[in-house]
């Protein structure tokens, strides 16, 4: 009995351990190095790992993987791969590739993983996104039709661009292709301080892909000056960085930028540049013993470029009505449009922006091809006022190019191409702008309608940048008498409209229609005024001071031959004189002896002659010099006249506006 009770408190105990026995075991799928070397490891023994997935070495190196083969797996290291050697163990981590993103990414520099190397510390909250997704289908999105503005007249007014489209920069090194991105983030300054909402902010994403990292640095000091970084996130991978990190980058700064498209809101990403993103993966590609195709890249490089601009998009409005927009930019070589990657990115683009470097050395900065660039967006994401005012400008271009190339060959021209040729060169002129200084819209507006409706046709070329400056500014004083006469107009018909009778319009507009016509006879006095103020320097100046400035010159050629005459007379002199001190040596000496007193005497005469003459070309210079300052003190007084008379002009003009 004492056994039978001891056995079944056992068997009760034993039970009791069974049940309540747990263990908590952290099971690691793990694979061995098989061979390392150039950034690639081979690892064997993975045999569950994702595609893309990222694993992690024994000495923390991380690492993706691109190769799922039979025996083994390719990947990539992200870092050095000094400190991998063979038979290290490799860990899956199970997760795909991600990055930070959200709000508290704005301000920052982060490499191509996401993590900040700017030494302000760890990103405070953030959410994490997968750095490859699938772009947004047809049915959420929406056609492009928000005006996304960088600030540069050749491209707001000529090639617009607009929220949620990808536009390509393209262009030989060296002609200004990241200026016209930089442009575009510094001019989202001023528009977004007058945004009222954060559906109208545009926030603003720089993927630095190979660069140098001085260039990095400089281009983070140019951001912070003109506190750009508030709205902005620096990725960069720079050339310093292993492959992996150029070819990840782009992928990293577009999940960043997809934030702000998912959540309703707008942001502009910039990769710069995509040539070099191409290069590292046909690098990592011919590592990984894939098969080259044309110019050694893989097959899939148009994959890799199609599947990252096709998640820059409009979205709908039921899907939050955000958008992120793509300004990739592409290197060409010697100007070769046609070279595979940039075909293939221009295939994928909405558009390109062309730089050339033969444009970049004239002057033209930017130095942007209208011709060959477009927008296939076109208008739709063009402002209604922006595309009145510049409706025919291209045309106009393109025809003076055309009229410009043929005018080299010939100098009889008639009127109607000498004004095309005129309309033409300041069309060219006008889209000229300093770097790193965006223009606000409305200002482009009013400098592109004054030189496409002839404003600026008698104005030198090199004035026209004093013009732009100074025309925004009296404009807004006309407005405001312009606003003061009509407010007053605008009261006297809705008088006369309450009334229900138009007698009081008629009273009103009779006094103002002679007004009108003084004043439009005042405004061309005016012109006349200061088309005699151009003409100050005009060709009659010009021809009186280059004639001096002949004279002087002849006369210094004069006096320096005179003192070289007697340079040389005073040599033969002395040599004759030393020759005749000599005794007589025979026929030949004294024939020589003769010729050099000959040379001697006509050597003297010389010296008179130039000294004359240089005393005429002085008073020749002084007669011109005279005729100079008379008719420069008469064209003096004649302007001081004409500009008094200007303010006269000018003064019963303020009489008139204001007793109209």
């Amino acid at each position: 009995m004492e056994f039978s009770t001891r056995a079944a408190e056992l068997t009760t105990l034993l039970e009791s351990r069974i049940t309540n026995f747990y263990t908590n075991f952290q099971v690691d799928e793990i694979g061995r190095v098989v061979s390392v070397g150039d950034g690639i490891a081979r690892v064997y023994g993975l045999n569950q790992i994702q595609a893309g997935e990222m694993v992690e070495f024994a000495g923390g190196v991380k690492g993706i993987a691109l190769n799922l083969e039979n025996e083994n797996v390719g990947i990539v290291v992200f870092g050095s791969d000094t400190a991998i050697k063979e038979g290290d163990l490799v860990k899956r981590t199970g997760s795909i590739v991600d990055v930070p993103a959200g709000k508290a990414m704005l301000g920052r520099v982060v490499d191509g993983l996401g993590v900040p190397i700017d030494g302000r510390g760890a990103l405070s909250d953030h959410e994490r996104r997968r750095v490859e997704v699938k772009a947004p289908g047809i049915i959420e999105r929406k056609s492009v039709h928000e005006p996304m503005q960088t600030g540069l007249k050749a491209v707001d007014s000529l090639v617009p661009v607009g929220r949620g489209q990808r536009e390509l920069i393209i262009g030989d090194r060296q002609t200004g292709k990241t200026a016209i991105a930089i442009d575009t983030i510094l001019n989202q300054k001023q528009l977004n301080s007058r945004a009222t909402s954060e559906s109208e902010t545009l926030y603003c994403v720089y993927v630095a892909i190979g660069q140098k990292r001085s260039t990095v640095a400089q281009l983070v000091q140019i951001l912070s000056e003109a506190n750009a970084l508030e709205y902005s996130i620096l990725v960069a991978a720079t050339a310093s960085d292993p492959a992996p990190l150029q070819f990840l980058a782009p992928y990293s700064g577009c999940a960043m930028g997809e934030y702000f498209r998912d959540n309703g809101m707008h942001a502009l990403i910039i990769y710069d540049d995509l040539s070099k993103q191409a290069v590292a993966y046909r690098q990592m590609s011919l590592l990984l013993r894939r098969p080259p195709g044309r110019e050694a890249f893989p097959g899939d490089v148009f994959y890799l470029h199609s599947r990252l601009l096709e998640r820059a998009a409009k979205r709908s409005d039921q899907t939050g009505a955000g958008s992120l927009t793509a300004l990739p930019v592409i290197e060409t070589q010697a100007g070769d449009v046609s070279a595979y990657i940039p075909t293939n990115v221009i295939s994928i683009t909405d558009g390109q922006i062309c730089s050339e470097t033969e444009l970049f050395y004239r002057g033209i900065r930017p130095a942007i091809n209208v011709g060959l660039s477009v927008s296939r967006v076109g208008s739709a994401a063009q402002l209604k006022i922006m595309k009145q005012v510049c409706g025919s400008s291209k045309l106009e271009l393109a025809q003076y190019r055309e009229v410009a190339a043929l005018a080299q060959f010939g100098s009889d021209l008639d009127a109607a191409t000498q004004a095309l040729l005129n309309r033409g060169a300041r069309l060219t002129e006008v889209p000229k702008q300093p770097q790193y200084a965006p223009l606000p819209i409305e200002k482009q507006i009013l400098v592109i309608y004054a030189a496409v409706n002839g404003f600026c046709d008698r104005m030198p070329l090199d004035r026209i940048s004093k013009y732009e400056r100074a025309f925004p500014i009296i404009v807004r004083q006309v407005i405001k008498i312009v606003i003061k006469y009509f407010l007053n107009a605008a009261l006297f018909y809705l008088f006369a409209l309450v009334f229900g009778s138009l007698e009081f319009v008629g009273l009103f507009m009779d006094p103002i229609a002679p007004n009108a016509g003084i004043a439009e006879e005042i405004v061309a006095d005016m012109g006349t005024v200061e088309d005699a103020h151009d003409e100050r320097d005009g060709p009659n100046f010009d021809r009186l001071r280059y004639e001096i400035q002949q004279y002087s010159e002849a006369s210094r050629e004069c006096s320096r031959l005179a003192v070289d005459s007697v340079e040389r007379a005073e040599n033969l002199v002395d040599e004759v004189n030393y020759r005749v001190s000599l005794p007589d040596q025979g026929p030949e000496w004294r024939e020589h002896t003769a010729q050099l007193i000959s040379e001697a005497e006509d050597e003297v005469s010389y010296p008179a002659g130039d000294l004359e003459m240089a005393e005429e070309l002085d008073q020749d210079k002084k007669e011109a010099q005279d005729k100079y300052n008379i008719e420069l003190n008469a064209e003096y007084s004649r302007l001081r006249d004409r500009e008094k008379a200007l303010q006269e002009d000018n003064e019963r003009l303020k009489r008139l506006l204001n007793r109209s």
